[in-house]
């Protein structure tokens, strides 16, 4: 049965595009010479290489992290995500994200199915100075490397083909709605006035609790205490996400302006401070300073500056980082690794910080940064409505990406086991399902 549902599948996905002319007349570019900003387009082609090189940058890091019989089929679930994912985004997600609206909470994939209308001669309400299709890949690295940042979470215990049905179905099911109601003009947060500049809550906070689900859904490991095998891994990735996160955050301006330039050193200063703190608290607590550390604090720092990025200063960006670098630090040393096997501590990392950075956004958020701050401004600067809707925005989407995650999983387990057996858990996944070690 399952041959012949790849089968099915990948035939789709080889015919149906060569008569998508025919099925979608509208989707053939139009002729028409449309004057985009050179500088706005050369910048938004840069950020998008820089977030998708984040995918490649995130499997270092969590390759490095975990045992050695388990690195290579680590690393090969991101790159399956860039995969799975892209082919997905063309397909229906993009209509999913940002199709005509569908009560504020998803949109209609049948304008865009097969990047129907997502020409280069035409452009996002919200970009006008970039052609569309530029809007639509650059957006669709985000979609790729979020359900990439839940394999920490059931890192060494998961089989191939569930996960991959698996994160197919979390971004049509979760981030899909998540991204639309929070970026697209006619989404219920956007027009509430949350603010997320970049993915506070579209990605780090849904895969977040999607990986306390999964977490909590699979067991803990066999083994849970072992070494990271690779910690020259785990440096590089880092120094990939930290570049890769300046497409991430500064790129969500979408254009050579300001704003870009106020994210980017948002990011920066965030990501240092993240990373001194973790090593002050380490110090503080009688501990050593080592590298794995380190680098946790500097991921830390960058996802809690990701929704406020384009909103604040760079002085509070310090504060930022070191505040979401103090509490993520409690909930890493604090989490009940014994009851729930995280097992490279997603949730308190990204699930946790992307809160934090969404709540300091509702402190911080300044016209002073951004004028299009209009009655919008965070609690520092007398604006309590920001905040409020910062904190409800948080609660409802803890909710949503949690119990949803905790569904989709279920779903997935009763279509095909998602762990993997005793046996294969025992010699590793590298040897069993990938076929090779380091």
């Amino acid at each position: 049965m399952k041959k012949i549902i790849l089968t099915i599948i990948l035939l789709t996905i080889m015919v149906l595009p060569i008569f998508s002319n025919l099925l979608f007349p509208d989707s053939v570019i139009s002729t028409e010479k449309v004057k985009f900003d050179s500088g706005d387009t050369a910048w938004m082609l840069v950020a998008t290489a820089l977030v998708l090189l984040m995918t490649p940058g995130l499997a270092f890091f969590y390759g490095g992290l975990v045992g050695k019989k388990n690195v290579i089929s680590t690393m090969f679930q991101s790159f399956l995500a860039m995969v799975v994912i892209m082919v997905l985004w063309v397909v229906v997600g993009y209509g999913l994200c940002y199709g005509p609206s569908i009560g504020g909470f998803i949109g209609n994939p049948m304008s865009n199915l097969f990047f129907n209308g997502v020409g280069a001669n035409t452009s996002w309400k919200l970009s006008p100075t970039i052609p569309l299709v530029l809007f639509a890949m650059f957006q669709a690295k985000f979609a790729i490397i979020t359900p990439a940042l839940i394999t920490g979470s059931f890192a060494e215990r998961i089989r191939l083909w569930p996960y991959i049905l698996f994160i197919i179905l979390f971004v049509t099911c979760i981030y899909a709605p998540l991204a639309h109601s929070v970026w697209h003009p006619d989404g219920i947060f956007y027009k509430m006035g949350v603010l997320d500049f970049a993915g506070g809550t579209v990605v780090h906070m849904s895969a977040g609790w999607a990986s306390l689900a999964g977490a909590i859904f699979l067991g803990r490991r066999k083994i849970q205490n072992i070494n990271p095998a690779q910690v020259p891994y785990v440096l590089l990735g880092t120094g990939l996400l930290w570049v890769g996160w300046f497409g991430f955050n500064a790129g969500s301006a979408f254009g050579a302006n300001a704003i870009a330039a106020q994210a980017l050193g948002v990011t920066t200063a965030s990501a240092a401070a993240g990373g001194l703190c973790w090593m002050f608290l380490d110090k503080i607590r009688g501990y050593e300073i080592t590298a794995v550390e380190t680098c946790l604090g500097i991921l830390v720092g960058l996802i809690a500056a990701t929704p406020a990025a384009g909103y604040v200063s760079i002085y509070h960006a310090v504060s930022i980082g070191a505040i979401a670098s103090l509490i993520s630090y409690i909930v890493v040393s604090e989490f009940p690794k014994g009851v729930i096997d995280d097992a490279l501590d997603v949730f308190a990392c990204h699930g946790v910080a992307g809160m934090v950075g969404m709540i300091l956004t509702g402190v911080f958020a300044t016209r002073a940064v951004n004028p299009a701050l209009v009655n919008q401004e965070g609690l520092l600067y007398n604006g309590s409505t920001l905040f409020t809707n910062q904190l409800i925005a948080v609660g409802a989407i803890s909710v949503f990406a949690f119990a949803g995650s905790y569904l989709l999983f279920f779903v997935v387990n009763l279509i095909t086991p998602l762990r993997v057996s005793e046996e294969v858990e025992t010699f590793g996944l590298d040897s069993e399902q990938i076929g090779g070690e380091i």
